[in-house]
């Protein structure tokens, strides 16, 4: 590898190593080391950090050494080649779940200590990748008019305030909601830490959750408070129209807000609150959307506030599922935990990529950033002394990249950060604009 720097290389993957500096920042090396348990010198972080930016390149299902090789890709992972399948499978293969599950939790600690997110506004909600695996498995329907077929089933779970995702769990197609939230809510409590004395996160869950089971493990075995959508049946409406007036506080014109106790169902932990928002100025224009919550909260702040950010997460399905939760391969657990899990280390990655380098590039999703950045800019690697140097032609908004990378050893030195790539043998790294 050495020899490829001193030759230079050229290529169009060189965009790449735009993620360099942001790897330093966060930590990841450290990170995939802690995740393959191999010594600093060995191959198995750097197959690892393959992963990673495959991930980022949105490949994550088409490693092909033909496509990857010879333009600064590989040299970027501290390689000298692209690793085959055979060598990935086996990587991720010995490791195991929890493993995959630390990693997360490592690097949920980690975004949270650089402000990625604060943690008081979570939403979760269930992604079904279909699969054409040859398995036995429960099959999923998405309404009564589609047929039921195999799925893949990942539980997210993010910060609505920001979209930024903390974790996500992964298990069988068999396993039901409600077994999947306790050890998803789990992840996030290791995450945040939430002690008895700090307010209580909310956590914004949809119509699935809506389950005794959900709302008693809630209860007993995690730190948050839930507010979950009912189901709009006739007998509810019936039920909130019902209630007098006296039971309703206007908020604003065509906007109103009750509270009422309420038990579900074959709850083993008591009451809690049915909160109403009814819509319409007239009486024969009513219309009523009921919550559970199980915590005694504002309403108007809940309701109006705070359940539309849920929406966050749906644009980040939208905006970053290319990165490795779009398909499902393989049903194999500890390859799929392993494989989802560095593309979540890539997405943080992305995300400080995006922040710092603002418009347009923070309105990119990860598919445009892999088309025009990381897979679409011409450019040449060498080294020169100590320093590995890649140069761009006719980049993009260059006078807003060079802001940021021009003389980057310095800007890292002046931010806390060693400016010392470990997989790259401790070269520092530099850029410049042609």
């Amino acid at each position: 590898m050495r020899q490829l720097l001193a030759d230079k290389i050229s290529g169009n993957q060189v965009g790449l190593w735009l993620l360099l500096p942001e790897h330093l920042r966060l930590g990841t090396w450290d990170l995939l080391g802690a995740w393959t348990g191999a010594a600093p010198g060995t191959v198995e972080p750097r197959l690892a950090l393959q992963l990673v930016h495959e991930a980022a390149l949105c490949t994550c299902s088409l490693r092909q050494g033909r496509s990857l090789s010879q333009k600064g890709f590989e040299v970027a992972n501290g390689l000298p080649f692209v690793a085959s399948d055979p060598e990935i499978h086996a990587l991720l293969d010995a490791h195991t779940v929890r493993e995959a599950e630390c990693l997360q939790i490592a690097l949920g600690k980690l975004r949270r200590a650089s402000g990625h997110f604060d943690g008081q506004l979570l939403a979760i909600d269930p992604h079904r990748l279909q699969s054409y695996t040859q398995r036995q498995t429960r099959r999923h329907r998405q309404d009564t008019r589609t047929k039921a077929f195999k799925v893949l089933q990942t539980f997210f779970c993010l910060d609505a305030q920001t979209g930024q995702p903390l974790g996500f769990h992964l298990s069988s197609a068999a396993r039901t909601v409600a077994q999947a939230t306790p050890p998803l809510l789990a992840l996030a409590q290791s995450i945040l830490n939430v002690t008895p004395d700090q307010p209580r996160p909310l956590v914004l869950a949809d119509c699935e959750h809506y389950d005794h089971q959900v709302v008693d493990q809630v209860r007993l075995q995690t730190p948050f408070d839930l507010l979950i959508p009912m189901p709009q049946r006739r007998g509810l409406q019936a039920r909130c129209a019902a209630l007098p007036q006296s039971a309703f506080t206007s908020r604003w014109a065509g906007y109103a807000t009750a509270k009422q106790p309420w038990t579900l169902s074959g709850s083993t932990t008591g009451p809690g609150y049915h909160l109403i928002q009814r819509s319409g100025e007239k009486p024969g224009d009513y219309f009523y959307k009921s919550f559970f919550a199980t915590g005694d909260r504002p309403e108007l702040a809940d309701l109006s506030e705070h359940y539309p950010d849920r929406w966050h997460i749906e644009e980040f399905f939208k905006s970053d599922q290319a990165l490795g939760w779009q398909r499902a391969g393989t049903l194999n657990l500890n390859i799929r935990y392993g494989q989802m899990t560095l593309a979540l280390v890539a997405q943080a990655l992305l995300h400080q990529l995006r922040l710092r380098l603002g418009s347009p590039f923070a309105q990119w999703d990860a598919e445009h950033f892999a088309d025009n950045l990381f897979g679409g800019l011409d450019g040449a690697v060498q080294v020169r002394d100590d320093t590995i140097v890649v140069t761009y032609y006719n980049a993009p908004n260059v006078e807003n990249l060079r802001q940021h990378y021009e003389h980057l050893p310095a800007k890292l030195a002046a931010e806390g950060v060693n400016s010392r790539i470990p997989w790259l043998y401790n070269y520092q790294l530099d850029f410049r604009f042609a």
